[in-house]
């Protein structure tokens, strides 16, 4: 008997979800929540696993297809472990195509029949499909094309000679251009950030913070921090915790518009901007005000791990109450952060520089930091904005404020 895979009920703010990849072919045996088929959503990857133990006997999606919740994937047949080596010879004898394969022979209207496969038992691929057209002469030229595109640009891409934004890089005297969809996630973030722009009265403003007194701490505690907790102290928790007590003097910050309303939170979710393979997320500590250094830099390990290993789930990315990006990891100097909607403001880390500095009527190198506010004009002041982000300078500034609560 067949058991149904289908697609996981998805959250009301989630129309739909393009499968990404299949990690289980037809003919593969498969173990109960083992990953079969990979889902991108506007927010997160989502594994879908088997139900059962069993063959996989018929993938009904191809990959890039758009999925709704409760749609039918594929099916899986249980199989009882003794007779195990039966049903995988069984499915053997059958010719097996990829969901790739599949979709290019559909799109070219080939014979399957004609095409040999070149993958295990027999197993039609991507390849095979493109080797069949090639002998065809009326595509031969076509893809002879396409193939030299691609091979030339993944040559390039390896050599690190092609980036983001680049131009067209002359190779043997060709222009080679290379045209991928956007990632459901990408398609995301582009239209939220070009919402953000046009819905929001968004200004920055900058100060600047020494970031002396934070290093001495770090460093006096990092040895035996990392020994209680397990987790490196970072600089990330004394932001968190530094915009914790500015968002407490000034909850405007702190509160985002609902059309003619403002909902001001009384509770602290923080965002944490992450790069990850498929783009820029931003996971969300929950209460962060009741947490402790120790516990900020678990929550934020934690996220980063997920981000990076595409599992972070819905409620991983929903909600947040005001966000932190760090640019300065990537040696960014000074840069103007957009705000991540509902929220109404952000706050932008940049990289450490050793600086020329008068203290005590002294000038000397102290190791400083650009900090830049983007926030919503519409229900935040310019002072109250100024004033916020020198709230957090403060605090950095002497960073015992976070333990006495001043």
């Amino acid at each position: 008997m067949s058991t149904e895979v289908k697609v996981p009920e998805l959250p009301e703010s989630i129309a739909d979800a393009t499968i990404v990849s299949w990690r289980k072919q037809v003919g593969d045996s498969v173990k109960r929540d083992e990953s079969l088929v990979d889902l991108e959503t506007d927010k997160v990857v989502l594994e879908v696993p088997s139900p059962i133990n069993g063959i996989v006997t018929e993938i009904l999606q191809v990959e890039d297809s758009v999925v709704v919740s409760g749609q039918l994937l594929a099916l899986v047949d249980e199989v009882d472990e003794n007779n195990s080596n039966e049903s995988d010879k069984k499915f053997s004898i059958e010719k097996v195509i990829t969901p790739s394969a599949k979709k290019m022979i559909a799109e070219n209207n080939l014979n399957a029949d004609e095409i040999i496969g070149s993958g295990k038992d027999g197993r039609v691929l991507k390849e095979d499909v493109q080797a069949y057209m090639q002998q065809s002469p009326e595509k031969q030229s076509t893809n002879k094309v396409i193939e030299t595109v691609n091979s030339k640009v993944e040559k390039i891409t390896k050599n690190n000679s092609i980036v983001a934004g680049s131009a067209p890089i002359n190779l043997d005297g060709e222009r080679i251009e290379k045209r991928v969809p956007m990632t459901r996630l990408r398609a995301r973030i582009a239209e939220r950030l070009l919402e953000a722009q046009h819905n929001a009265a968004i200004l920055t403003t900058f100060n600047e913070v020494n970031m002396q007194p934070v290093m001495d701490l770090r460093n006096k505690y990092k040895d035996l921090f990392l020994k209680k907790y397990d987790v490196k102290l970072g600089f990330m928790s004394f932001f968190v915790k530094a915009s914790i007590e500015a968002l407490k003097r000034f909850p405007a910050v702190n509160a985002s518009i609902d059309e003619d309303d403002i909902v001001y939170h009384g509770f602290f979710d923080i965002g944490v901007a992450v790069a990850s393979p498929k783009g820029l997320v931003v996971p969300v500590l929950r209460n962060a005000d009741q947490m402790s250094l120790a516990e900020i830099e678990i929550g934020i390990a934690d996220l980063v791990d997920k981000a990076r290993n595409n599992r972070l789930a819905i409620e991983d990315m929903t909600g947040g109450t005001f966000s932190l990006t760090n640019g300065g990891v990537f040696g960014s100097m000074l840069s103007t952060p957009i705000i991540n909607p509902p929220q109404s403001g952000i706050l932008g880390m940049h990289k450490i520089q050793q600086r020329a500095m008068v203290v005590n009527e002294k000038i000397v190198a102290q190791p400083m930091m650009y900090l830049a506010l983007s926030y919503d004009h519409r229900i935040i002041d310019g002072a109250e904005a100024v004033q916020f982000l020198v709230a957090i300078k403060d605090v950095l500034e002497d960073p015992a404020r976070i333990i006495v609560g001043v």
